[in-house]
């Protein structure tokens, strides 16, 4: 029964208060927003949930579960424990692990939680403290890791984009970290300038290694973890097995090949490895062709298996006196009444090209709009994988 359907028959239950109504209710919208999310904690019938925004807000279990393959030792603190799901995973990688959570009611729900037996996953000794993360670290030992996840709103409930604006301010307590932990795992958001939130971490002199960590090409998470190589890795979580792996100096000394001539598939990578700019390298590593400078596709004319993305076949000759796999003329009435259309740097939108070609959406068929040589240009293709 879906949760709004079941607020509306209070009065079949009278025997609760309002109070325990309400956590009734949270109890049933929490199972069922997070089944697919957190499918092991679906399975255990005694498991809490807390309100909707900490179960929208909470790692899911598959990233949650990669987070602690990277990572092992004795003692871990998590000093954001919020709703608790990246402690809990993690946690199985230590001896003893420390969650710190300023919300007196995400303390209780942890606390009741890691103590619940699962079958799926052994939660290792947890202590729970009710404190900010500041306020603990004056009274903490020496940890093997140290976890955060910083809060990305400000006092206003808007979203920011650096790190030093997140809560905890990670920039302003770095030295306190690494003076009570010997590596630091850090979670970001997606939405924050990696660039840049490296740059300010890295004022000690401590080496981060970075992990862009995708499912099914959306970036859920960046995770900067000290003491590591300088390694950059971009993978997404459906496809491990391509999980792209470089450095930034690998990235910037990497020749540029730009515009092959011919060639007859368009392949664009995968959301993680964009998100972590490897521009050129991932042209240079699978044999392809950069189709501009700013144009984030990349050609070749034989198909390259187990590219790390999508790739399109161009499909048909266009004009007379071009060959087959050449672009489309601007002028020229599209072969197709039905496309899916993609657009990289170029002036038009999906939906302006659509309405210009008279275009109905979806389909076998893709249109794709970009710029080749600085030129705007069509091509129709087809999605092979």
């Amino acid at each position: 029964m879906l949760v709004q359907d079941l607020a509306l028959q209070r009065n079949k239950y009278k025997h609760l208060s309002d109070e325990e109504w309400r956590w009734f209710l949270q109890q049933v919208e929490g199972r069922e927003r997070t089944a697919d999310k957190l499918p092991t904690f679906a399975g255990i019938d005694d498991w809490w949930y807390p309100v909707r925004l900490s179960c929208e807000q909470c790692s899911s279990e598959l990233t949650a579960r990669y987070k602690a393959s990277l990572v092992s030792g004795e003692t871990m603190v998590d000093l954001t424990g919020g709703y608790g799901v990246d402690t809990y995973f993690i946690s199985e990688h230590f001896a003893h692990t420390d969650y710190v959570e300023q919300n007196e009611e995400l303390c209780k729900i942890a606390e009741h939680n890691f103590n619940v037996q699962s079958d799926n996953v052994r939660c290792t000794k947890v202590s729970v403290h009710n404190s900010s993360a500041e306020a603990f670290l004056k009274t903490a030992g020496q940890y093997d890791l140290i976890f955060m996840d910083p809060a990305r709103r400000d006092s206003h409930g808007g979203k920011v984009f650096r790190l030093a604006d997140c809560t905890p301010n990670v920039v302003e307590l770095l030295p306190t970290l690494l003076a009570h932990g010997k590596r630091l795992m850090i979670k970001l958001s997606p939405m924050l300038d990696l660039t840049q939130a490296v740059k300010e971490l890295s004022v000690f002199s401590t080496q981060w290694s970075v992990y862009v960590v995708a499912i099914k090409n959306e970036v859920k998470e960046l995770l900067l973890v000290s003491g590591g190589t300088g390694q950059i890795t971009a993978i997404d979580l459906a496809e491990p097995e391509k999980a792209f792996v470089f450095t930034k100096e690998q990235e910037t000394n990497c020749p540029l090949a730009i515009n092959p001539s011919p060639f007859a598939f368009i392949y664009e990578p995968n959301a993680a490895i964009l998100k972590a700019g490897a521009y050129k390298l991932v042209a240079e590593r699978f044999g392809l062709h950069k189709l501009d400078v700013n144009t984030h596709l990349y050609a070749s004319d034989t198909l390259v298996e187990n590219f790390p993305g999508r790739i399109w076949r161009i499909q048909s000759p266009i004009t007379k006196n071009e060959v087959n796999r050449a672009p489309v003329a601007e002028n020229h009435q599209l072969p197709i009444s039905q496309a899916n259309v993609l657009t990289r740097n170029y002036p038009l939108t999906p939906e302006q090209l659509k309405k210009k070609y008279r275009l109905k959406d979806g389909g076998d068929s893709y249109l794709i709009g970009c710029r080749m040589n600085g030129k705007p240009t069509l091509y129709t293709a087809e999605r092979i994988n």
